[in-house]
């Protein structure tokens, strides 16, 4: 291992992870692990990279020097970045899968007990399929997970990166909810977010925010596709902030006009959904027990929504396509998995189809402390209502590409500008000639 200091984390926090790893190793009996899975590459090294959809694996003996496998192109992300000293990259024309055969081989681990991540996204079947048939001698065993019972609680360091990553998270929420006004687009609210996260210092998310607007909340993951917010409306929200590859997260809702009875009181019930999460969770309860609690106050309701996802999910390190850590651990019923300190979850109490076609946010980030659970977050929780706010009485017209179908009256300012453009030019050419 190289100990460097220009690292995300100490030397000293990387070798700690590591450690705990090999414990995991020694218990599982396994002489080595290879890791694919980008988060955790990152986790227990500082390496990142977008190229992540090439192989890549960290190889992990029980007690000689960790290796990777990398595209040649990302070598200089394993040298930039982390600790790890030793590398086998493979060209563009190579095949990685030998690469990584023949690394095993030739490091000793050709006829070990080697664990791999079988779930692995960038790990496919069929490149399992290689290794299988070709390192015969070796005895390779399904390990996921190994790695994510670390990841699971988060250390102080890694904490104190979350709140840098709060800091971008908060940053974008407050620049969104003070564009959303009638006659904005959903893209002008989702580029004023994303501006105002990489000015707070956050990097790129693993997914860019959420923005919809009227009829458009009550479709799953949607974002901004250039709808223009119309007066009476309400704008949901949902950001995810980054700082090297640490997420937080939170939705919040805009409603431009007046607030109804039925918008009130789902604020109000999302609210106490939150105040018992900070009133009740702390470390020995059970997944299922908070997803119960939340679930049961959000569907107490007379407005006619529901919760018809998962109450929370882990969030931490994370990469496209989705920034949070559901995988490893999300807040749903049955689950028996127990609640302990360091832990953090996005929780998200929203409320889908209030009157049957409008959906609404109130979120946190949360951590599990020694008695209890904090946020990340200072934000008030309360809806934005902005109901005197005007309608520009001008917008400068987007031009769009040809072969992208518009409006015909989204396009007449355009052609009418276009027309005038074509007359006086032959008027010009008229008297020249």
């Amino acid at each position: 291992m190289i100990e460097r200091d220009d690292m995300t984390f100490t030397f000293a926090e990387y070798q700690r992870r590591l450690g705990e790893l090999r414990a995991r190793i020694a218990e599982r009996r396994l002489d080595a692990v290879v890791v694919t899975d980008p988060e955790n590459i990152t986790y227990l090294t500082d390496y990142q990279t977008t190229g992540y959809s090439f192989f890549q694996a960290l190889v992990i003996p029980l007690e000689k020097e960790p290796f990777m496998i990398t595209r040649a192109l990302e070598e200089s992300n394993v040298i930039a970045r982390t600790w790890v000293e030793v590398t086998r990259p493979y060209p563009d024309t190579g095949d990685a899968i030998q690469m990584l055969v023949d690394a095993l081989r030739e490091f000793g681990l050709g006829n070990k007990r080697i664990g791999y991540e079988r779930n692995s996204y960038f790990f496919p079947a069929y490149q399992q399929d290689c290794i299988h048939t070709t390192l015969r001698s070796a005895k390779l065993m399904d390990c996921f997970g190994i790695v994510e019972e670390g990841r699971i609680c988060k250390s102080q360091e890694e904490i104190m990166v979350m709140r840098r990553a709060a800091l971008a998270t908060e940053a974008g929420m407050k620049a969104g909810i003070e564009i959303c006004r009638p006659g904005i687009t959903e893209n002008e609210i989702g580029a004023e977010i994303a501006a105002a996260m990489f000015r707070a210092g956050g990097e790129t998310p693993a997914v860019m925010p959420y923005v919809t607007s009227g009829p458009r909340t009550m479709i799953g993951h949607a974002s901004f596709e250039g709808r223009t917010v119309l007066p009476g409306e309400h704008v949901f929200l949902e950001v995810g902030g980054c700082y090297r590859r640490y997420h937080t997260a939170m939705m919040r809702t805009v409603v431009l006009g007046e607030l109804s009875d039925a918008m009130y009181q789902s604020q109000e019930i999302m609210k106490r959904a939150l105040n018992e999460i900070h009133r009740v969770v702390q470390p020995g309860m059970t997944v299922s027990d908070v997803d119960n609690m939340v679930r049961n106050i959000i569907m107490d309701n007379q407005v006619g929504a529901s919760l018809i996802t998962r109450s929370g999910y882990s969030i931490g390190i994370a990469f496209p396509p989705s920034w949070d850590e559901g995988y490893i651990i999300s807040l749903k019923q049955g689950n028996s998995a127990v609640l302990k300190p360091g832990m953090t979850f996005h929780m998200i109490p929203w409320m889908w189809g209030i009157e049957g076609d409008k959906t609404c946010g109130i979120s946190d980030t949360i951590e599990i402390t020694e008695d209890g659970c904090r946020s990340f977050f200072s934000m008030d929780r309360d809806f934005t209502v902005k109901s005197g706010v005007a309608v520009p009485q001008e917008k400068k017209a987007i031009e769009l590409p040809s072969s992208v179908p518009v409006k015909e009256s989204s396009t007449m300012p355009v052609k009418e500008e276009a027309k005038k453009t074509k007359s006086n030019t032959k008027q010009a050419e008229k008297a020249a000639s």
